[in-house]
């Protein structure tokens, strides 16, 4: 990476004490930025540095980070994304969460890159930046308040063009699987790991945003001709999102076999995806189509609730994570229920994923008695039982009865109860799974037993890569690979992470590479070039990815994390889906860890070795 005539010097991030209430700015050099992009990677170099893996994920000494990718609010297409950091309070390792929408991009018009918060405060506080100014402010009448009510409230209170991200009642009660949500009820969430909890116990309802500055940009003219072109090809080869939403993929997905169904133990549920599909949604309950900042797809869809405390309401609508998770993965064919648990899980800020993830465990404990009438205040958690799973949602939001159990998510659910519930819980380092199935495209049991947050798709988004949605050749991989095999399955997962990686660097949407090779890191280098002036390569920016997946290994080496960490759960690891299109696939992960630990430079214990260390320029 060399520099040439540059727009970007240090970078500016807020640095907020909530013990002193004290705000000050700090400066990032432009070496840093260089060498981590920004976004995640940049924000876990600060944290590894400052040592704060050694914090307690729920006192005052963990930090808290908000920091935009470095293309974020720029005209780059789907560049919207800011990253939220922090140990985990749910895994106890590298926390992680992004969210897209509109805050980003808000974020960037003030100034400043991000936002770096200490300690806790005595009493509830939101932090508002206009511009250059930032100032805590009393959040006493906002605490109680769910979601959608804190942004209106807040909205009112500073200006309709302010954008906030808040948590709701999860997070104040620091509930292990609350997230940080923005938008209000278009929600985007930065759900995963718990951080709704660690802002929680920062006594941090809300952070609100204002800018007015225009984010400056080297070569506009440059970018803007790669746009017009690069944005056709998008817009087609992502209709069916800009149509469907996410969950626009979930028949398909069924019929690869990589569907989520009863707790991850049935191979086929073709009838019941039809009926809670994304093109079902569009029949139904669909009311529009709204998008992020810079986005040509506009995935995301608003509906009509038809049952639940809200009925009658428009909200978001469920992406395809939500529809698994509270449809096949509980055995719900009602989408009517899985729109009223995801608009649950947006007001009072919870994580569908895990939420849905942890209701059907306590499922399947329940159908087989290591969960009784009694555990639940007299509740018969049976599948596929709408009442059951809304009122379950609510108590898991408040921290209440039953739910104060399955509020601390799988992991720490089934070792309290041990036995039997240990090989329901499907979770790896403490991470409800995403759902998607490593038996269907077995790329992704590499990705899930080694990704840095834990049981994360998007850390390298192998199932796309192995049925062609996005073009392996870009990154230099011509071999080739049976979807239930082995061979060359761990260079998938080690190439995807890495250009995955610099998504979440830079802040660019991962539904880019629905464009294919379009979307290559040659093309994403020119971008940055034209943004801020480097001269940087499609090899520079793989580098880039390479050195910050190591980084975040390095804070969870730190913990503890080595080989021993690397797992797949016994259902996901062991057992046949014995139906559907992965019947008989059983991932064999050992083998395809000793590819992958030597693709990585690291030791047999999965240990970044000091070799790999000095190549990435991380023993500085």
């Amino acid at each position: 990476m060399l520099g040439g005539a540059r727009v970007m010097a240090s970078a500016k991030v807020l640095e907020v004490d909530l013990n002193s209430r004290s705000i000050c700015t700090r400066e990032i050099s432009e070496e840093l930025q260089m060498k981590h992009l920004g976004g995640s990677g940049l924000a876990a170099r600060l944290l590894y540095d400052e040592g704060a893996y050694k914090a307690d994920p729920l006192g005052p000494d963990n930090a808290l980070i908000f920091m935009n990718g470095l293309l974020t609010g720029t005209p780059v297409p789907c560049a919207c994304k800011t990253s939220i950091c922090a140990k985990s309070p749910l895994t106890g390792i590298w926390g992680e969460a992004t969210m897209g929408g509109f805050f980003g991009a808000e974020l960037k018009k003030t100034g400043y890159e991000g936002i770096i918060i200490h300690g806790s405060a005595k009493a509830p506080l939101y932090l508002l930046v206009e511009d250059d100014k930032a100032e805590l402010k009393d959040a006493s009448d906002l605490w109680g308040l769910d979601v959608y009510e804190t942004c209106d409230r807040l909205c009112k209170r500073h200006g309709d063009k302010c954008q906030v991200a808040c948590i709701g009642p999860a997070g104040e009660r620091k509930v292990l699987i609350s997230g940080i949500m923005t938008g209000g009820n278009q929600t985007r969430a930065a759900g995963r790991t718990g951080l709704g909890a660690v802002m929680g116990s920062k006594r941090l309802k809300a952070v609100v945003v204002r800018g007015t500055l225009q984010v400056p940009i080297k070569d506009r003219e440059k970018l803007s001709a790669s746009i017009r072109e690069f944005t056709p090809i998008v817009r087609t080869n992502a209709k069916g999102l800009t149509d469907f939403g996410t969950a626009g993929g979930l028949m398909g997905v069924e019929a690869n076999g990589d569907l989520s169904i009863r707790n991850w133990s049935l191979g086929s549920w073709e009838e019941g995806a039809a009926k809670t599909c994304g093109q079902k949604i569009a029949e139904t309950v669909f009311v529009s189509h709204y998008g992020c900042f810079a986005c040509p797809i506009r995935c995301g869809k608003d509906v009509r609730l038809e049952v639940g405390p809200h009925t009658g309401t428009v909200c978001h609508g469920p992406e395809y994570e939500t529809c698994d998770g509270f449809g096949a993965n509980l055995l719900n064919e009602d989408l009517n229920v899985i729109c009223a648990a995801n608009d649950l899980c947006n007001r009072l800020g919870l994580d569908t994923i895990s939420t849905a993830g942890v209701i059907g465990w306590a499922m399947e404990c329940y159908e087989n008695g290591l969960i009784t009438k009694e555990d639940t205040g007299g509740m018969e958690i049976r599948w596929g039982d709408g009442e059951v799973i809304l009122k379950l949602v609510k108590l898991i939001g408040h921290d209440a009865g039953f739910g104060a159990f399955l509020s601390q998510g799988v992991r720490h659910a089934s070792s309290q109860l041990g036995g039997l519930a240990k090989e329901f819980a499907v979770e790896t380092k403490g991470l409800e799974y995403a759902y998607h199935d490593p038996r269907a495209f077995t790329s992704m049991a590499v990705n899930y037993a080694t990704a840095n947050r834990g049981a994360c798709h998007l850390e390298a988004l192998g199932y796309f890569a192995e049925q062609g949605v996005f073009t392996l050749s870009t990154l230099g991989f011509d071999k080739p690979f049976e979807r239930h095999g082995v061979e060359n399955k761990a260079e998938i997962a080690y190439l995807m992470q890495n250009f995955m990686e610099t998504f979440n660097n830079l802040g660019l949407c991962k539904f880019l590479i629905r464009a294919k090779d379009a979307a290559g890191p040659n093309v994403i280098a020119g971008w940055i070039t034209s943004v801020t002036g480097w001269e940087i390569s499609g090899d520079d920016l793989m580098k880039a990815g390479e050195r910050n997946f190591n980084l975040k290994r390095m804070y969870n080496y730190m913990l503890g994390i080595t080989r021993k960490d690397d797992v797949l759960p016994p259902r996901l690891g062991v057992h046949d889906k014995k139906t559907g299109a992965a019947a008989g696939s059983i991932p064999h992960l050992g083998r395809m860890l000793v590819d992958y630990y030597a693709l990585r430079g690291w030791t047999a214990e999965g240990v970044p070795s000091q070799g790999k260390l000095e190549e990435l320029g991380l023993l500085e």
